[in-house]
């Protein structure tokens, strides 16, 4: 039972409430009469437990822990159960070093793949964000350990992440940039989220009381903690107000001094500010742990799931002619300077003082030879790339080890460029001159440019993938792991290409989303733009047959069935992915979004029925003139494929859980859109008013197409008595 209420925090001094509020030593919270301080620390891909006097930029060394995938390979696993692993995997090491709050995950959505921080992000698609970030969250607090869930929101980029101002239209905001926030509160009830940096529609994000108190609070439930991002708060009363309850690192006595007078001066409400102590306090009550003692715990164990986890995400996107796995009895030229020296994981927060790296190098084949290729701080070098040429000749495969330099992305500033390296490129073809049996092997945190895709046979994404890097590529490029990851996000051609081309951080004080709903996938599919790889893409060793689509429209959701066989050699996973054609709203959308997917497992010439079951908000759009979601209903067509562009089974439904597209008629309803969609009791009050038949006239006279286009509060002038309309728009919305 907890000693921890609102009368406890009353019987507090002043100083030591406002010193509750502000965070201590830069990850600490205050120890306040013997109650204990709790430490919080850094943790989206391993922990990062600075050392005693560390300062905010994490500069000194961190603890030894094992350096787990980023966020942008993990996520391609749509894997809810290895998330969940991975959060306790990382809630275990946290509870032995005595962290009481976990700073993550990152579940901001990758707007461009300019941003420099979407290595630590998802995806591109609410859903997938929303389903990987609850499962991580479920993960490390089942070990007693909180999370931060971050960057509570709308923060799309770096430069200017302290001032900038995200201008987004409400339902843009809602169905794209919120809705993953969402679900991670309803379904997982987090311990605190961090507030952004940034500013929301020029409202500075930790003064933002609709965001932090209505939004979060009122509409949605949360009844943890809210703590700013490190140096976020721009005004601590006005924070306080809003919503904020700890402002972190913490100004030291200036933040104690500030909240005391405010108090003092009734600019802040003692009450407001005993509610955000007993937040701190409740958090640290149930997170804080008063035994100091290190406890250990199988680190190595650890690593093994960081390999297999690694495997499990890797991507391949291209495999021509069957070019993998490779057959280590073949010689091999392994060429490339990250293989050596590889991008495992991010920068910034990101970083982890790893366990025990195993680089790519370490653990090649017994036939294969290495060759660095290039220089990675982008200085050409005629000899390195003589030697790979001359080694590229004499093997019979050759691998190429390629990505971003660790300069290029991190956290704090935002790329320039999706191109690599010019040194990476020139390599790649020339090897391809001598040798076209190539296989691309990326290190990267997101998108990159690939303008000699349709020369390789094969390419393997592998992102950031930790400290077994090496042999989880390894695992994949020979066969001891058949692929299954799958994008979580689109690989566009070129820059040019992306739906922020040129707006995207082009001002220095706003970021105006003018793409609106069409993010990612949502764009390329619905302008039908070209891409690389497109959203959802990834290949297997085996094939897959889909087969039997059957939906059923329950109650209060909708079940869709279908069948999947291995129709391949060997056994292996499958991401299968449900997409949703809304046929009936008659508002600016997608042409399809993801709503539901599934990982299953098959043996070759296995087949399994899949079931995945999509709720009322599967078909819904948030209406900005009633502040809620709203599913119409009517014709949608539902479509079941392995990637946004590679649908295999279709079928088009007519759904009747929601609500009637005229649920309200107006004044401004044009007599086109009543007629179409009226329900039979609404054209039955029609009728009563003597309407209908007129209406009827109307659309069958030869000005048929324009009279269609007149509002009811517009036919006076085709002389129908406007009393009339007003007591049957009465009667229609009564």
């Amino acid at each position: 039972m907890s000693k921890i209420d609102i009368a406890f925090v009353e019987k507090l001094t002043l100083e030591e409430r406002a010193s509750l509020v502000s965070g201590h030593d830069f990850w600490f919270t205050a120890d306040i009469s013997g109650f204990g301080r709790m430490m919080m620390t850094d943790g989206p891909s391993g922990l990062r437990k600075q050392v005693e006097g560390a300062d905010a930029l994490g500069l000194n060394d961190s603890v030894k822990a094992v350096c787990f995938p980023c966020s942008a390979l993990t996520a391609s696993t749509y894997d809810d159960d290895l998330l969940l692993e991975l959060g306790k995997q990382i809630g275990t090491a946290a509870k032995s070093e005595n962290v009481g709050v976990l700073l993550g995950p990152g579940v901001n959505i990758k707007r461009s793949p300019l941003a420099g921080r979407n290595f630590e992000y998802f995806s591109e698609d609410p859903l997938v964000a929303g389903r990987m970030g609850t499962a991580y969250v479920n993960g490390v607090q089942s070990k007693n350990v909180g999370v931060s869930v971050k960057h509570f929101a709308a923060n799309n980029r770096e430069n200017q992440r302290f001032t900038s101002s995200s201008n987004i239209d409400e339902r843009t905001l809602r169905e794209i940039y919120l809705a993953q926030f969402e679900r991670i509160v309803k379904k997982a009830k987090p311990a605190t989220l961090m507030c952004s940096y940034n500013k929301i529609n020029g409202v500075q994000v930790s003064n933002n009381q609709r965001l932090l108190t209505h939004i979060l609070r009122d509409e949605w439930g949360f009844d943890g903690l809210v703590m700013s991002d490190w140096g976020a708060v721009v005004d601590h009363i006005k924070a306080i107000k809003a919503g904020l309850d700890l402002e972190m690192p913490g100004k030291g006595q200036k933040s104690i001094d500030e909240i005391v007078t405010a108090v003092k001066n009734g600019t802040l409400d003692e009450a407001v500010l005993n509610r955000a102590a007993l937040r701190v306090l409740k958090l640290v009550e149930k997170y804080h742990s008063n035994d100091n003692t290190q406890r250990s715990y199988d680190k190595e164990a650890q690593h093994k799931f960081a390999r297999k986890l690694a495997g499990e995400g890797m991507v391949l996107l291209k495999n021509d002619q069957k070019q993998l796995p490779l057959n280590d009895e073949e010689s091999i030229a392994v060429i490339g300077e990250l293989a050596t020296n590889p991008r495992y994981e991010g920068s910034g927060s990101s970083h982890v003082n790893a366990y025990r790296l195993v680089t790519p190098v370490e653990v090649i084949p017994k036939n294969a030879t290495f060759a660095q290729g290039y220089r990675l701080d982008g200085r050409e070098s005629q000899p390195l790339l003589n030697e790979s040429i001359e080694l590229a000749k004499r093997s019979d495969k050759v691998v190429i080890f390629i990505g971003f330099p660790e300069q290029m992305e991190s956290e704090g500033f935002d790329k320039n460029t999706i191109d690599l390296p010019e040194n990476q490129n020139l390599l790649i073809n020339e090897i391809l001159k001598v040798n076209n049996n190539v296989t691309i092997v990326l290190q990267n945190g997101s998108v990159v440019a690939m303008p000699w895709a349709n020369d390789v046979p094969a390419i393997l994404e592998t992102y950031l993938a930790g400290e077994a890097v090496g042999e989880a590529t390894w695992d994949v490029l020979l066969g001891k792991l058949n692929p299954s990851g799958k994008l979580a996000e689109t690989f566009p051609i070129s820059l040019k290409d992306t739906p922020t081309y040129k707006t995207f951080g082009v001002d220095s004080k706003n970021e105006n989303y003018r793409e609106g709903l069409l993010v990612g996938y949502r764009y390329y599919d619905t302008k039908e733009v070209p891409v690389q790889f497109p959203f959802g893409h990834g290949l297997s060793y085996t094939t897959f047959g889909y087969s039997s689509l059957e939906v059923k429209e329950n109650s209060d959701n909708v079940d869709v069935e279908f069948t999947v066989t291995n129709t391949g050699h060997i056994a292996g996973k499958e991401i299968v992915q449900v997409y949703v054609a809304n046929k009936v709203s008659r508002i600016e959308k997608p042409d399809r979004e993801l709503r539901g997917f599934k990982k299953i497992s098959l043996n070759p010439g296995e087949s399994k029925k899949v079931k995945i079951t999509l709720d009322r908000r599967s078909f819904s759009w948030y209406n900005v003139e009633g502040s809620s979601w709203e599913m119409d209903n009517g014709q949608y067509e539902i479509q079941v494929g392995s990637s946004i562009i590679d649908i295999k089974l279709r079928k088009e439904v007519c759904l009747t859980i929601g609500s009637d597209k005229l649920s309200k008629v107006t004044g401004e309803t044009y007599v086109g859109e009543l007629m179409e969609n009226a329900s039979a009791e609404q054209i039955e009050i029609i009728k009563e008013f003597g309407l209908y038949q007129k209406l009827k006239e109307l659309l069958e006279s030869e000005q048929r197409a324009i009279l269609a286009n007149v509002p009811l509060q517009s036919l006076e002038m085709v002389g129908i008595d406007g009393t009339q309309i007003k007591k049957m728009l009465e009667k229609l919305n009564n």
